[in-house]
């Protein structure tokens, strides 16, 4: 069969890429989890060692969605600062949903160390960078909310910013000592691999055309065979396939570019540390290097839509504003991933019949929370532990649509006008 791929750069870079069958066959395990990303593989890889028989159903090969198409960067917490979380969620759960995830890249750094996943791991922190003095008001505030619950930060002023991107653009940034940065396709993939010597059985290129639930357990079946099983983990975010139950999502798309090895004398100066940065500003952008020095920018925007040319155009402008001595270093690779957006800008784990569940809604944090929760997942699988959220029923996200398309509008918008500044 084909192998299906997306066309991000990672795809060439991961130095271990992994194979595995289709389903061709019909089989009885304990939990079936369908979707090959951070939740669904973590889930795979805990049931694993917890000794329960699983089976993984990729409708394409693993990592294809958000993870193998992810900036990289191993954050703690989520977009949402932790104390608008505990204002969502309440006091008890925003309180124990915050504390979990705040040890995330504990989690992610040490699974990299214990099974050896070779994907470019640089744990030098994060910088979160002011585009303007609203940008380092609000950074003040996280800050400020960070340095109550103990995290190592430190919010750096205009020319430490300067020192540590090798930018002028940006008036301050709130460094994160916990974060780092991955080849996010590679980590996934190390993750299957383990999982699948410890037992679990994955399957590439095996979509859900129909998933049921009858008195005995699931029925999950794919194009040449079926899964028995007594639960579900489906772990499909904004990737979900015809045949799985729908994940109600606002799609949002991030798109991103990398540009050749950057040569030495032009490199010198820039992000030294190799930290991962993202910025303040409404329509967010991100930047990073790799281990051979590319530099992978990216934004909200949709590289796929209407609306390419715009988002193309722009970012080659502002990378040469971020670094003038990179004006001649061309874009060599571009990619869009797709992102799961809920309306509170928090995950949701939601019910799926009597012996289910759906985890979805990262809003483009996925890989810290998405090994955590799939973990979690694994847990509540096999009796042993609860999860990080409480279970809700199946709930409607109105007008997502419409919000999609005002996000996907406004990104385009502020980049024409950027643009051509």
């Amino acid at each position: 069969m084909t192998r299906q791929t997306s066309k991000s750069l990672w795809t060439s870079t991961a130095t271990d890429t992994p194979e595995w069958q289709h389903l061709d066959d019909n089989i009885d395990v304990d939990v079936v989890v369908i979707g090959g990303g951070f939740t669904g593989v973590s889930a795979a890889f805990h049931l694993a060692v917890g000794g329960a028989s699983v089976a993984l159903l990729e409708a394409h090969t693993i990592g294809f969605g958000g993870s193998g198409r992810n900036v990289g960067l191993v954050n703690a917490g989520l977009w949402t600062p932790p104390d608008e979380v505990e204002q969502k969620l309440g006091k008890k759960a925003g309180e124990k949903l915050n504390s979990i995830l705040s040890g995330g890249p504990d989690i992610v750094f040490g699974l990299i160390e214990q099974l050896q996943i070779q994907c470019e791991a640089e744990r030098q922190g994060t910088l979160h960078c002011a585009h303007s003095q609203a940008g380092l008001c609000d950074l003040e505030k996280r800050f400020a909310q960070q340095q109550t619950r103990k995290a190592p930060v430190k919010l750096l002023n205009a020319s430490e910013t300067v020192s540590r991107t090798g930018s002028e653009a940006y008036c301050g940034a709130l460094w994160d000592g916990r974060a780092g940065t991955i080849q996010p396709l590679a980590y996934v993939q190390g993750l299957a691999q383990a999982a699948s010597q410890l037992g679990a059985q994955i399957f590439e290129n095996s979509s859900a055309i129909s998933v049921e639930e009858d008195g005995s357990g699931w029925r999950v079946k794919t194009t040449h065979g079926e899964v028995k099983a007594a639960r579900l983990i489906q772990a499909t975010n904004a990737y979900t396939t015809d045949g799985a139950p729908k994940n109600n999502i606002i799609p949002a798309y991030f798109f991103q570019l990398a540009t050749a090895p950057i040569p030495e004398n032009l490199l010198s100066g820039i992000l030294g540390a190799r930290e991962g940065c993202w910025d303040t500003a409404m329509i967010m952008s991100s930047f990073r290097l790799d281990q051979a020095g590319r530099m992978i920018f990216g934004a909200f925007g949709n590289l796929d839509g209407l609306g390419r040319q715009a988002h193309a155009t722009w970012a080659m402008r502002k990378l040469i504003q971020l670094f003038p001595q990179l004006k001649n270093v061309p874009f060599e690779r571009s990619w869009t991933g797709r992102i799961a957006m809920t309306s509170s800008y928090l995950p949701r784990v939601e019910q799926r019949g009597a012996l289910g569940i759906s985890i979805f809604g990262y809003s483009g944090r996925g890989i810290s929370p998405g090994t955590i929760f799939g973990a979690a997942a694994a847990d509540w699988a096999m009796g042993k532990g609860e999860l990080p959220m409480d279970l809700n029923p199946p709930t409607h996200e109105p007008n997502a649509a419409a919000k999609s398309a005002y996000y996907e509008f406004g990104s385009v918008m502020t980049h024409l006008v950027n643009a051509r500044l």
